[in-house]
């Protein structure tokens, strides 16, 4: 019967473990490429003005995306100007993501089953006659159980390749020259499971603010969790009585 219990227990354990391994969401991943001009030295003043093809500054998901913007912005020291006259820089916030990337992969799960005998018991009778014996018996053997084996499957993951862009250009020059020349790019990616971009769009805004408007020299991998700090502040969530703000 205490066999009987450790086989429960053990599968029991083994569908527990499965199933939290499951359900644990991963970081996302987040590369980050950003260069800059020498002249934007000093440059910090800005105007947001959205990227992308037929989309207005008062649609609502710009409005929403913007406002994670604005937050990793004033972090490294940009200031949103008032008016366009004011502003030193126009920044265009671009976004989006692409076509769904299907991936095959192969994994094994266990099989559990019967492994060997721990013991075995013989139990028989003895009959006598004329001082003649026969002998009758029957053994009994105790069997063990664990993982006798594995299967191989095959399964099918879908990934989406999330963006942000924000592409920085001189006003100043362009006032005076009518010329379009870039102080700064800095190009944010992530490609993972979700295609909501609402829920990747503050992680993406969090990993890249302490590289916005710099010069990495090369793309950044930096991880991150929804319940990271730095994805909270960007959020702006409101703790207690406060707006978290940085």
């Amino acid at each position: 019967m205490k066999k009987g219990y450790r086989v429960l227990a053990a599968v029991v354990f083994l569908m527990a473990l499965l199933s939290s391994c499951a359900t644990v969401q991963p970081p996302f991943l987040v590369k980050i490429d950003s260069i800059k001009a020498d002249s934007s030295a000093g440059k910090k003043t800005y105007i947001l003005l959205p990227g992308n093809k037929n989309t207005s500054p008062d649609e609502l998901q710009f409005r929403e995306f913007s406002g994670y913007v604005h937050r990793a912005l004033s972090a490294q020291g940009f200031k949103q100007a008032s008016s366009f006259e004011e502003a030193d820089l126009a920044i265009f916030l671009v976004y989006g993501i692409g076509d769904p990337q299907e991936h095959q992969y192969t994994y094994s799960l266990p099989v559990w089953g019967q492994t060997g005998v721990s013991s075995s018991t013989t139990f028989g009778t003895l009959s006598t006659y004329g001082g003649l014996g026969t002998y009758s018996g029957t053994t009994a053997y105790t069997p063990t159980y664990g993982i006798s084996g594995y299967t191989t499957h095959v399964g099918t993951n879908t990934t989406y390749p999330r963006y942000m862009l924000l592409d920085a250009y001189d006003l100043n020059v362009y006032r005076k020259e009518k010329k379009e020349v870039q102080s700064w790019k800095t190009t944010v990616t992530s490609t993972g499971s979700s295609d909501d971009l609402r829920r990747v769009f503050p992680v993406l805004a969090a990993a890249s603010k302490q590289y916005i408007g710099s010069n990495t020299g090369r793309k950044v991998e930096i991880q991150l969790y929804e319940t990271d700090s730095a994805v909270i502040e960007i959020k702006g969530v409101v703790v207690g009585q406060s707006e978290v703000k940085k």
